[in-house]
């Protein structure tokens, strides 16, 4: 009786220097750490059965052709039973994924004609991306015909891989890896896709891939990846499936993963465009209070006014005035867990309405980055210059000090 010999062991790493090495031949993405996060999120794609949460990866871009559409099919060619589509009802996503084939990758092109501006909110497909993020997550639909229906849990838990122009909801954004993709200049090169020649290696990639995946998944399952310092909530939920594939894979996967993972989450909060609630918190520390402890709220609407960089004189066709500061303000609590109001402020000509810091500060630590360099108390310095040679600061400070009288009504200067 002879011995059987035991298969040869997959070197995990150096298959996933291939899959990178691949997308490489055919995509210039914007950061090497780009094509760690893309292959492991390959890699992640055949172990989803592993994880409680499933990242969507997103390839975005400000215009056309930049290599959105090539990357998606690159993917395609990768992962396990995909479903390319740029059209599809949420109830037929719902049926694909609970159907008995197993899980599938989908694989959304031209996304923003879905959630662009012009596209209107589809709130169905969106509660699809959201709750397909966790493998709890799921549909209740009605099921039969006429009176004879019953209730029925659809599972939406499966990889999701998008590409469009401009950006996606915010819901969809936090439960994403972002790669903001480029045009390529005149000096960057790809190979040409040949989908009869090319398709055929992506899928010897692919096959090898899920061999690979079978001989770790016991190791994925039970995996806990230690996530870089700082990184926590939703973040630690999107990236802790490619640090554990990392983590299988082995070499310097580990060490790669954890730095493309630091340094995508802080290119996603410098593209971020912070709610407008946010935005109006963060200019008021650092370009209207600046270290002051109150101000009147037409000083504030004059400085918001200022900022030619800001949205504060378009809001829905008309600048901001003291009504919508206030609605702005209201959602946001003081220390004392009090709504944040405007309060009568004591100046030497009135006693005009307006705002004090101390019922800011909280709402400042919990929703506004760090001020850069100096802190908000010390940022007056910094502050950017007006029209006339007077910085923003120095105009509210000069406003705080006038009659009550001017002060209620705000001075737009060209």
């Amino acid at each position: 009786m002879t011995a059987t010999t035991p298969a040869p062991s997959i070197d995990g790493a150096a298959l996933l220097d291939e899959v990178e090495a691949f997308h490489r031949r055919f995509n210039i993405f914007p950061t090497a750490a780009a094509y760690v996060a893309v292959a492991l999120w390959d890699g992640h794609a055949h172990l989803i059965d592993c994880f409680e949460t499933t990242p969507r990866i997103a390839f975005l871009s400000p215009e056309p052709g930049s290599g959105k559409s090539r990357a998606l099919e690159i993917v395609e060619t990768l992962t396990p039973r995909p479903v390319a589509t740029v059209s599809a009802s949420a109830n037929a996503l719902y049926r694909l994924v609970d159907s008995a084939e197993g899980l599938p990758t989908v694989l959304f092109d031209e996304v923003d004609t879905i959630f662009g501006p012009k596209a209107g909110a589809d709130e169905a497909l969106r509660g699809f991306l959201n709750a397909g993020y966790r493998r709890i997550g799921g549909a209740l639909r009605c099921v039969g015909d006429g009176s004879n229906q019953t209730a029925q849990i659809f599972n939406s838990y499966c990889a999701v891989a998008m590409a469009g122009i401009g950006s996606l909801p915010d819901t969809v954004l936090t439960r994403s890896v972002i790669v903001r993709m480029r045009k390529r200049a005149p000096n960057e090169k790809v190979e040409p896709y040949r989908q009869r020649t090319h398709e055929k290696q992506g899928h010897a990639l692919r096959d090898r891939l899920a061999k690979w995946a079978d001989t770790v998944r016991d190791q994925v399952a039970e995996a806990w990846p230690e996530l870089p310092e700082g990184v926590s909530d939703r973040p630690a939920d999107v990236w802790e499936p490619l640090l554990a594939v990392a983590d299988a894979a082995g070499g310097d996967w580990p060490v790669r993963a954890r730095t493309a993972c630091l340094e995508l989450i802080s290119a996603s909060h410098d593209n971020d465009e912070a709610s407008l609630g946010v935005r109006l918190l963060t200019d008021l520390r650092d370009k209207v209070f600046c270290g002051d402890d109150r101000m009147p709220t037409a000083a504030i609407i004059e400085c918001l006014l200022r900022m030619d960089d800001a949205p504060w004189g378009d809001l829905d066709d008309k600048p901001i005035n003291s009504r919508t500061l206030a609605r702005l303000l209201g959602q946001y609590v003081t220390p004392a867990n009090k709504p944040i109001k405007p309060r009568g402020i004591r100046t030497p000509s009135g006693f005009p309405k307006g705002y004090y810091a101390e019922d800011l500060t909280d709402a400042w630590i919990r929703y506004c980055s760090p001020s850069p360099g100096e802190s908000a108390t010390s940022a007056t310095s910094a502050t950017p210059q007006v029209s006339g040679g007077a910085s923003v600061a120095d105009t509210a400070t000069a406003i705080r000090h006038t009659s009550a009288e001017t002060a209620t009504q705000p001075i737009l200067t060209g």
